[in-house]
């Protein structure tokens, strides 16, 4: 089967996109059949650039930055078209030439302008004015720049929703997001993880809570909500660390507010650093928080850490619970008092933490795979593909 796979981002960029994308591509790659020959001929499409240096051996073939003819002609030459985050150029012509297509869905695009599910410039979470009908809201909604902006944005939505609501399948990696999206033929596969090794966690003093985020600096991610729960503890005598794991643009916003709060006893940045001396903070750590404010259909850093047999704590999105298995590791999102109770009770009950980390490592183990995202997408291809030759064989009846 000769599959395309349309991406705008891919490696070298870095992202949960370019993570979901590039193990979909190398287990279909990897997929053999009864007869021991490769089930899937896969080529990635994408507008990322190269890195300079020569492409690394993958059981795919990569196109960069193509033409609108080389697209056009891509397309022509598979079978079945891939768009992973719904972009228009490809999903537009795959449905003019009439190619079974899936449109799989790592954002809200389909539903919010600015594909976040946020409004801005406040950068909290939006209760879905684009689908209630509420348009003056997206039309409002934007943090600088031409006031036109929004009006594109909003625009080009209407025309997402309409390509979405014609492709053969729209797949999405929660219930949850398939809820909101409202649209016609959604299937669920839920997102798989890399394989890691456990990390074996190093008891210490259970008096004091060690406490990691991992992620961009930005303010959607809720660092500064995180930093406001430390603040109330250090207030009430808690002994606790902090530590921050990675870059971006409000950095030295949040510096600033660490000596503004006298925290810089409590808090630590140490921007980006290797994956081994990440493990080694996580092997201390009390619990890992994921303080997001929205934009996240999945959570790949929950997903990871439960693989990694860590405790994770995360804002009460749909698609933390989901991917958690319940709400008891959850905090009302936006609410730093709430996160600051739910992170006391980690102090309280030095079991907790272990617990929340054994159940998560056995639900990431059994529900989120590489091996059962490529199965999950191996099947929608095949049910495409059948529903369209039924439908033409009814056509010829």
């Amino acid at each position: 089967m000769k599959l395309l796979i349309y991406s705008h981002f891919f490696p070298p960029s870095v992202g949960g996109v370019e993570t979901v994308v590039e193990l979909l591509a190398t287990g279909l790659g990897n997929l053999r059949t009864s007869d021991d020959l490769p089930a899937y001929k896969v080529t990635v499409v994408t507008n990322a650039s190269a890195s300079g240096s020569s492409e690394p051996c993958r059981p795919f073939s990569i196109v960069r930055n193509p033409t609108k003819r080389q697209l056009r002609d891509l397309i022509a030459s598979c079978d079945i078209v891939h768009v992973a985050g719904v972009a228009i150029p490809p999903l537009r012509e795959a449905l003019r030439q009439k190619k079974p297509v899936v449109a799989e869905h790592h954002g809200f695009q389909a539903i919010c302008p600015n594909g976040q599910l946020l409004k801005e410039p406040e950068d909290a979470p939006c209760p879905g004015y684009f689908m209630q009908g509420n348009h003056s809201k997206c039309l409002k909604c934007r943090k600088s720049g031409s006031r036109f902006v929004p009006v594109r944005l909003w625009l080009l939505t209407f025309l997402r929703r309409r390509l979405c609501e014609r492709v053969d399948a729209n797949i999405v990696p929660t219930r949850w997001l398939g809820e909101q999206l409202g649209l016609p033929r959604v299937k669920i596969v839920a997102h798989g993880i890399p394989p890691r090794a456990p990390i074996v966690r190093i008891s210490g003093n259970e008096k004091t809570l060690r406490i990691v985020f991992i992620g961009r600096l930005v303010t959607t991610k809720g660092v500064g909500l995180l930093l406001q729960a430390a603040r109330q503890l250090k207030m009430k005598d808690h002994n606790l660390r902090l530590w921050i794991i990675g870059t971006g643009p409000e950095r030295e916003l949040l510096e600033i507010r660490v000596k503004e709060w006298d925290l810089g006893d409590q808090v630590k940045f140490f921007g980006f650093i290797p994956e081994e001396e990440i493990n080694k903070l996580l092997a201390e750590a009390t619990v890992i928080v994921v303080p997001s404010m929205g934009g996240e259909v999945f959570g790949m850093v929950v997903a990871e850490n439960m693989s990694r047999g860590l405790p994770v704590l995360a804002s009460d999105l749909g698609a933390f619970a989901e991917v958690l298995g319940g709400t008891d590791q959850t905090f009302r999102t936006g609410d730093a008092d709430d996160l600051a109770r739910q992170l006391l009770r980690l102090l309280r009950d030095s079991t907790l933490a272990g617990q929340w980390a054994k159940a998560g490592h056995e639900r990431a183990t059994k529900t989120l795979t590489a091996q059962r995202m490529i199965e999950g997408h191996d099947q929608v291809y095949r049910d495409v593909l059948t529903s369209r030759v039924r439908s033409m064989e009814s056509c010829n009846r």
